[in-house]
């Protein structure tokens, strides 16, 4: 009886995703304790997931990561026409989706300005989300596997959640609050919010919060991200969650405050900025610049800066085929994860491949 009583609670689960349209997963809450967040060695965060094997910011390259080990599960939160919030990295839909093949959007491609320059592309704020469901996600690099392109749909950022809830352990998510000033510019809500407000609002739906490293933030980790150092700030008058300043290119504007990364990266900036922030994110060329043959300059300090400072790093973003490498790294990304882990001294590495620095954390860890 009691077999039978477990087969048919399974089939009642089952039937219940199939009518939803959803994968048949465990209830969030419907598990044991679950094995806790580690928190002794640099974080491995999963770039849009594990997108160097499957289409970035699909629910397949989120879930791949989560088996291969990965900490933190990353992603880049836009908004659609009609308000949602999905998980796409560019604002246009054209480097990693079908969206040129479905002829009933072609008069949807348009001209606008991003990011002081003009962009020619299908916005996906000029789509409804129910319109974005049926486009399908294709890999973005022509040297990887494609055999995945075509499968998957956009996910919006409750799924990307429901996936790291979901999970047989505590796994963490990393959102980046994406081009906040465009998508403030060309998506309304009714209820006059922001997409700051919308964002925080989201991860404060699912129970997320909590300074970094208290037990309310153990439970439920997040590191909320951006680019934009003022919608940082904003948001920092909407939680307490643990937030970090992203850096590109120093010779890159930011989209908010018309200041150069150099600028924003001075001593006197991040003594401003860690009263919101807990760490940078900065583009690893930043922290060490590569020569003009592939090799690698004298690091900066910006890591010093920010670790006299009680800032973590989490440079990205570390791809790992021999075409990124450094000549350095003879073609060996264990020893390009060896130099940047213990060399250079970060926190946590945003990688494309997050079973191989898994590996090579695992690998290392049992030599010592």
């Amino acid at each position: 009886m009691a077999s039978l009583c477990i087969v048919v609670a399974a089939a009642l689960l089952v039937l219940g995703c199939a009518n939803s349209g959803a994968t048949a997963r465990p209830l969030v809450g419907a598990a044991a304790a679950k094995q806790p967040l580690q928190t002794s060695r640099p974080y491995n965060i999963a770039h849009r997931g594990s997108n160097g094997e499957l289409p970035e910011e699909t629910a397949a390259a989120y879930m791949r990561a989560v088996d291969e080990g990965a900490d933190f599960i990353e992603a880049d939160i836009v908004a659609t026409k009609d308000g949602h919030l999905v998980c796409f990295h560019d604002v246009t839909l054209d480097d990693t989706t079908d969206v040129a093949d479905h002829k009933e959007f072609a008069a949807r491609r348009r001209t606008l300005e991003v990011q002081w320059a003009n962009v020619t592309g299908y916005f996906i704020t000029d789509f409804t989300l129910a319109e974005l469901k049926t486009l399908r996600v294709k890999q973005r690099w022509s040297f990887r596997d494609k055999s995945h392109d075509g499968i998957s749909p956009i996910i919006t950022f409750d799924e990307f959640i429901d996936i790291a809830l979901n999970a047989k352990r505590v796994v963490g998510i990393y959102p980046e609050m994406k081009s906040p000033v465009f998508i403030n510019q060309h998506v309304k809500w009714a209820d006059g919010k922001k997409y700051e407000d919308k964002f925080i609002g989201t991860l404060k739906k699912y129970g997320y919060g909590g300074k970094y490293m208290t037990k309310r933030w153990k439970e439920r980790p997040v590191f909320i991200q951006s680019f934009a150092p003022t919608s940082l700030i904003y948001a920092a008058d909407l939680t307490d969650s643990p937030k970090v300043f992203l850096i590109d290119d120093v010779t890159v504007r930011t989209e908010d405050t018309d200041q150069s990364y150099e600028e924003i990266t001075s001593d006197e900036y991040l003594d401003y900025m860690r009263e919101y922030v807990v760490g940078i994110g900065p583009w690893k060329d930043t922290v060490v610049p590569p020569t003009r043959d592939n090799t690698l300059a004298t690091p900066t300090d910006m890591v010093a800066m920010a670790h006299a400072r009680g800032l973590q790093v989490h440079p990205y973003t570390y791809r790992n085929e021999n075409r990124f490498l450094h000549y350095n790294f003879r073609q060996d990304p264990y020893a390009e994860y060896d130099y940047w882990l213990n060399d250079v001294g970060v926190d946590g590495l945003f990688t494309d491949f997050p079973a191989s620095l898994r590996r090579f954390q695992d690998w290392t860890a049992a030599k010592n």
